[in-house]
């Protein structure tokens, strides 16, 4: 399994904001995405190698068109339990 990343921004357009930084920063591909709060609060995840992430991640956060990022995080080899967890999630969004 590939390093995951994780960042929380403040509504949809700065999401799609902060995942074209990512995709255009590093080597890193979407994964799945979360809406709380009626998508005020906007998780959205990538995966790639651990530095590809961070350097993605950091860029996000930095360049960020809201206010900033809530968290932001990089998980290096998560756990098969965090992986069942984003892969629910991705499911979601496959339906």
């Amino acid at each position: 399994m590939k390093s995951l990343g994780f960042i929380e921004v403040s509504g949809v357009v700065a999401a799609m904001t902060a995942l074209d930084t990512m995709a255009k920063t590093a080597d890193v591909e979407f994964v799945t995405w979360e809406r709380k709060l009626g998508g005020r609060l906007v998780t959205i995840v990538v995966q790639g190698d651990v530095s590809a992430v961070t350097q993605a991640i950091e860029t996000a956060a930095a360049t960020c068109i809201s206010e900033k990022p809530a968290v932001h995080a990089v998980i290096a080899r998560p756990h098969e339990e965090t992986i069942k967890m984003v892969e629910l999630s991705a499911s979601r969004m496959k339906k």
